[in-house]
């Protein structure tokens, strides 16, 4: 799942905690400008990747090729 953090009505974070309870395995990557504001002490945030905007195209590529490439804690690549 690849999402921005700060959004209207439902914030990345809590889109990824849903949507984890629907496939556990899914792997985040949250985009966002604001990275030390949305990630307040205290919540609990799935594991995921952060990339801080702005960002170049190339580095989204590079960071989701990497994601995907990367085994995760439970040997699935």
């Amino acid at each position: 799942m690849l999402t921005d953090i700060v959004m209207p009505e439902m914030d990345g974070i809590e889109l990824a905690q849903k949507a984890a309870t629907l496939a556990p395995e899914m792997r985040v990557m949250f985009i966002t400008g604001f990275a030390a504001v949305a990630l307040k002490a205290g919540r609990s945030a799935p594991t995921a990747k952060i990339l801080s905007k702005p960002f170049h195209l190339k580095d989204l590529v590079a960071e989701v090729d990497r994601l995907f490439q990367s085994e995760d804690q439970h040997g699935r690549l």
